[in-house]
């Protein structure tokens, strides 16, 4: 076999996947890998779960795919619970994270049209941000290593300072703003936490000037900080909000989520999916809320989460050559760096068989399935204790 004639797109590892079982994966030549990347936050409840594969199986024998103009199985039981569970009045399937981003952006332009007030364009996002690599995603995000030479910038989408209160707060208070977009948490941008009283107080201002505040919890939402939803901490919520990855525990579907208010604008035919909601897709998603909004599983994500930040910020005392500085919430964990993060990263994988993933700012995560056992936990610390003596050997030679 041959990678020729793949699209040359991937910095990828050399590691060939065989399969997975948990939070292990085994490469094709029978190495066993301790895995804190989790498909980038993505295999939630470990690989193969019991669980998610009987809903496959199950699902598989009966109906795969169905055209959208009739109702498809599954879809309202699925959008029943996650409105049971969250702020949200009503639901929008779709098949990954930046599909629910791009139903995020159209609901809240459709919004303010629908309320008769076309002019109010304007979307903000935040520098360090990751909203999917669709032209609108990747202009809400802006990062110029995702938008150059992809035609000039799209209308109407801005980029603001992280933390610049002055600069956003003019934002809220123009007249063509419609929306501004951020993850409560930041994933690819290094693992930022948006402070809770800054959130709060987006919300009050949102309120305010009639701006819809979109949040993406495709990385942190779905138990991965510790509760539900990572926007929970701050007590607010937001207008509309994307999720995926964990949502189908490794099976793509993802959903943008809304208030009836917000997503007044979205009528007959104004947006559409072709597999989105499809039914394998609903019953695996089903599956996997199910278990991931289980207090017990929000419980050990805590329990795991407290275990390993201890740990961590002692490594950072011990190897201050090598951690600058642990950041996050809950298991989705920052290493800021000294070394460079792609070679340590390497590192951990090669000589440590510690799968983690990368990150902005020199950063790598440390993103685990979230049914992570305490053993597992403390073998990762080991592994990476481990890693670290070897990076420490390395920048003294």
């Amino acid at each position: 076999m041959s990678a020729n004639h793949l699209m040359g797109v991937y910095n990828r590892a050399p590691l060939e996947v065989d399969r997975g079982l948990g939070a292990r994966l085994w490469a094709k030549d029978g190495t066993e890998y301790l895995d804190c990347v989790s498909g980038i936050s993505t295999n939630a409840l470990g690989h193969a779960h019991p669980v998610l594969v009987q809903a496959v199986k199950d699902q598989a024998e009966k109906l795969w795919h169905v055209s959208n103009i009739f109702k498809i199985p599954g879809q309202e039981e699925l959008a029943d619970d996650l409105c049971a569970k969250s702020f949200a009045d009503v639901v929008f399937f779709t098949n990954s994270g930046t599909e629910a981003m791009e139903c995020a952006l159209k609901t809240a332009r459709r919004y303010h049209f629908a309320n008769g007030a076309p002019e109010r364009i304007d979307i903000f996002g935040f520098d360090g941000s990751f909203h999917g690599r669709t032209y609108g995603a990747i202009n809400a995000a802006a990062n110029p290593s995702y938008t150059e030479g992809f035609g000039p910038p799209m209308q109407g989408f801005h980029q603001l300072v992280w933390g610049d209160k002055e600069a956003l707060e003019a934002a809220f208070r123009s007249p063509t703003t419609c929306a501004v977009v951020l993850e409560p948490v930041q994933g690819e941008g290094g693992c930022r936490v948006t402070p809770d009283e800054y959130l709060r107080w987006m919300r009050q201002m949102a309120d305010e000037t009639g701006v819809l505040l979109i949040f993406d919890e495709v990385q942190c939402g779905m138990g991965r900080t510790g509760k539900l939803w990572a926007h929970e901490w701050a007590g607010i919520e937001p207008d509309i909000m994307a999720i995926a990855k964990a949502l189908g525990g490794g099976f793509p579907v993802g959903a943008c989520l809304a208030t009836t208010k917000a997503a007044s604008g979205m009528t007959v035919g104004v947006h559409g999916s072709t597999f989105g909601g499809n039914p394998l897709a609903m019953a695996v998603g089903k599956a996997a809320f199910g278990e991931l909004s289980k207090p017990e599983t929000i419980a050990n994500v805590n329990e795991i989460a407290g275990y390993l930040k201890q740990q961590l910020h002692g490594l950072k005392e011990r190897f201050p050559d090598i951690i600058v500085d642990v950041r996050g919430k809950g298991l989705l964990i920052g290493l800021k760096l000294v070394p460079n993060n792609r070679e340590f990263m390497g590192l951990a994988r090669d000589e440590q068989q510690l799968l983690v993933a990368g990150g902005g700012d020199n950063c790598v995560r440390i993103l685990p399935p979230l049914n992570l056992s305490l053993d597992e936990a403390q073998e990762a610390i080991r592994r990476l204790e481990a890693a670290c003596e070897i990076a420490r050997t390395k920048l003294a030679t």
